[in-house]
Parts: C-alpha cells; structure tokens; sequence
C-alpha cells in the first residue's frame, strides 16, 4: 500500500508519497491542474491519499477520486501533529498527513457526496443574496427616516413595494 498526503493550497499543492514502510517515494510541490497531478502520481499502485478539508479540498479529492484513488478528507483541527507543530511547512505538514493515514491515526470528515455539495452551493448562494437584498432595504429605510417629516410621511405609502 501506498500512502499519499496533500498539503493543499489555491495554486499549488504540496505532496507527499510513502511506501508501506513510511520510507519518502517522491515529494514536491504540484499545481492544482490534473494533468499535473497525473504526472506527479505516475507509477502509483495501490494508494490511498488524505487532504485537509478546506475550501477547495473536495475538488481535488473529486479528481483523486476520479484517477482511481481512495482519498480521505482530514478535520484540520483534530490533526494535532500539525497544528501544534512549532516548525510548520508545506513539506512537512504533507509528510505528517501520509504519515498518520499510513498509521490509521487521521480525523475523518465526513464526505457529502456531489449531488449534496451542488445543492449546498446554491442554496449558499440564494442565502448570501437575500442578506444582500435585506441590507439594501434596512440601509434605504434608515436614510428615509433620517429625512424631514414629510418625506417620512411619503414614504409610509410606499414602504412595503418590493425592491
């Protein structure tokens, strides 16, 4: 078994790969494209790979997915070997991931599927918009009432159409 820890940042990611005795086969710093990942992981048998959760760490374990791998999704705050370490690297911190998957001592997360992750996604969205749109209105509304009466006045009929 092959063990694979991925230190993952917004351009690049930092991994790790261990045989089944922890002895390095290959670490480096990889960009965030496929065919890169590919290249990197060339040659790999039997590998299961661990990731951070973040705010992209489900697109790169949906491509590991998708090259065949098994991958685990880490709690970075349970990962105590790397939250508490005093010297912190990209190099180490992904040497630590595969290190502790090889050892069976990583935090899971639990995955949502796609599908889930997709309805997430929009309903997110739909909720950022209406605080938006609710903001708009109480900003609008403060600075009617801040006028002289008979603005207020004017604005009592108008108050309830729809922005």
């Amino acid at each position: 078994m092959n063990y694979v820890g991925i230190d993952h940042h917004r351009q690049y990611s930092h991994i790790t790969w261990l045989d089944e005795k922890g002895e390095v086969v290959k670490s480096g710093r990889v960009g965030n494209l496929r065919r890169e990942l590919e290249e990197f992981l060339q040659g790999v048998r039997d590998v299961k790979a661990v990731i951070e959760a973040g705010r992209s760490s489900y697109t790169m374990g949906d491509v590991l997915s998708d090259l065949g791998i098994e991958t685990t999704v880490a709690h970075p705050k349970d990962v105590k070997a790397i939250a508490k370490a005093k010297v912190k690297t990209d190099e180490r911190d992904s040497y630590k991931l595969a290190h502790l998957l090889r050892t069976g001592y990583i935090p899971e997360v639990h995955k949502r599927s796609r599908e889930n992750r997709s309805s997430q996604r929009v309903l997110r969205q739909r909720a950022f918009y209406v605080g938006k749109q609710t903001a708009v209105k109480n900003r609008l509304r403060t600075l009617l009432a801040q006028q002289g009466e008979e603005i207020r006045s004017e604005v009592s009929r108008v108050e309830n159409l729809k922005i």
